[in-house]
């Protein structure tokens, strides 16, 4: 290791670079994955390196000494070749024989396809088809219609032979932890600007982030899902944690991801955040101070719901804009993807909270839009890393799923999800639907019979996602014409074992909510 250390000093490893870095695995052995060099910095006596994993997530990225690189195996950046401009603009490449032939196809193309302009061709239409299901050596229940049917038919259950090995809810449990849920914003709706409102783009809060415009040019107003980012301004500086550690309350939580916190902030060892109202402040002193003046023992906003220690609260990103805020900036610790906005007023946000004597602790939290164009009832879900893997996350998931069923809607989350929001969703997923088609009984000694409708009108999880769990888990089949779902021995096994472990549930009963309707604009 000290040839290696000697070796760093005598190559220059700069910005870029890629080569081995050494690290512990899960089960704390040495391996040597490929990483690139982010950035360097000298503190007295050596030099330090942050690293990013390559083909591992972001979260892992960390500074390492030079004793842990594999200077054997560096590789230099390569260097980007200049090539001539064309028409003033640098970095367009002169065109070639073979681009402009292809761009003459393209034209012809266009022009070929002008006429047509108005019609449409006909697009082949799949044939209505019923679904059945049938579980596998288990009484005969039933199932939905898929996606293209003109009605939903409904389907029954078969007993069928198939193989059993293709779900394992155990391993789907397993990922019960729900981090974080985000999108990349790729595929959003524009909404109408409001007059008489300037939105700012990065919670970082600098007079370069809030403006709304460059060059004059107005930027495109704000669309659905606006609290998830879609990448375009990552750059070195946010691909690197910028918080070493945050103290919450009795935790003390190291984050994941870059958070724009204020500049003087991020060069303390540690961030101490109130754990009621979020504030948050240089020093354990100050925090003290804070303390004797902050009235607050729970979040802002609403109780609208509490079962035994656990409460949610719902709190209106206009009327409570600064915690709104304090919440996005600890939230953008641990969600990659996240933009943040100091216009949280389009946004509500319902926070999951534990009971002691202290007060109420955060736990998670999930926002969704007043107003949704598509349907979505969550925007962005979180659930904070000490309480992860213990369930909070299908609670937060459910809730969500309460609130559409109040206010008459199916809803989905925004998509696409990240890793493990999908996991978690799926999970989710999957024990309410196989929930419903095991409850379903034989009506006078025939098969059960349902329809994906129904499904989707009981649970509020929108139709496609109902057809997407259902193909997952690879429960649909076509037998004598008709699709039906085979509930195997295994799922239906594996299913109560997973339901004997979710002891956190939401009572429909203890929920206090009454929906509003956010089209008003004196709701506001």
């Amino acid at each position: 290791m000290t040839k290696m250390a000697d070796n760093a000093t005598l190559v220059d490893v700069v910005e870029g670079c890629r080569l081995p870095v050494l690290r512990k695995n899960q089960e704390n052995e040495d391996e040597w994955p490929l990483a690139e060099i982010l950035s360097v910095k000298e503190i007295p006596g050596r030099k330090l390196y942050y690293v990013h994993y390559i083909d591992f997530n972001k979260r892992l990225d960390e500074w390492v000494t030079p004793d842990r690189l594999d200077m054997k195996k560096l590789q230099f950046p390569k260097k980007e070749a200049k090539t001539p401009t064309k028409n003033g603009l640098p970095g367009s490449r002169p065109s070639s024989p073979e681009r402009e032939v292809r761009k003459s196809l393209d034209l012809n193309l266009q022009t070929a396809t002008a006429p047509s302009r108005g019609k449409t061709l006909p697009t082949p239409k799949r044939k209505a088809e019923s679904v059945s299901l049938a579980p596998q050596a288990s009484p005969v229940t039933s199932v939905p219609s898929l996606p293209g049917s003109a009605e939903a038919s409904q389907a029954s259950v078969y007993p069928a032979v198939r193989d059993s090995s293709s779900f394992n809810p155990k391993s789907r449990d397993d990922h019960d932890q729900l981090s974080s849920l985000t999108t990349n914003g790729t595929a959003r709706r524009l909404m109408a600007s409001q007059p008489g409102r300037k939105r700012k783009a990065n919670c970082g809060g600098t007079d370069e982030d809030s403006q709304d415009s460059s060059d004059g040019i107005p930027s495109a107003p704000r669309m659905t899902g606006s609290l998830v980012s879609d990448r375009s301004h990552d750059d070195i500086v946010t691909r690197m944690k910028n918080i070493d550690c945050i103290e919450l309350g009795r935790h003390r939580l190291k984050p994941w991801y870059f958070s724009p916190y204020p500049q003087e902030l991020t060069t303390l060892p540690v961030l101490y955040l109130c754990e009621f109202c979020l504030k948050y402040l240089k020093s354990l002193k100050c925090l003290q101070r804070h303390l004797t003046k902050c009235n607050l023992r729970h979040p802002p906003g609403n109780e609208i719901y509490r079962k035994g220690t656990i409460s949610f609260f719902e709190i209106d990103g206009r009327k409570n804009k600064t915690y709104s805020q304090n919440l996005c900036l600890l939230a953008k610790c641990f969600l990659d993807h996240k933009t943040l906005y100091y216009d949280t007023d389009p946004f509500l946000f319902y926070v999951m909270t534990e009971y002691d004597s202290k007060g109420f602790h955060i736990v998670g939290y999930f926002s969704k839009e007043k107003e949704s164009t598509e349907d979505y009832n969550v925007a962005c879900i979180l659930t904070l890393p000490p309480y992860q893997r213990r369930g909070y996350g299908k609670l937060l998931i459910e809730f969500s799923y309460e609130l559409s069923k109040v206010e008459g809607k199916t809803g989905t989350p925004e998509k696409p999800l990240s890793d493990l929001g999908l996991l978690s969703y799926r999970s989710y997923w999957s024990q309410t639907i196989l929930e419903i088609l095991m409850d379903l009984k034989p009506d006078n000694g025939e098969r059960p019979q349902i329809t994906i409708n129904e499904i989707s009108e009981i649970t509020s999880v929108k139709k496609e996602d109902v057809i997407s769990t259902l193909q997952y888990l690879n429960l649909i089949n076509y037998y004598k014409g008709q699709y039906i779902l085979t509930l195997s021995e295994d799922i239906v096994d594996g299913h109560e074992r997973a339901m004997q472990k979710r002891h956190l549930r939401i009572d429909p009963k203890c929920l206090h909510f009454t929906p509003k309707d956010w089209s008003k604009r004196g709701k506001w």
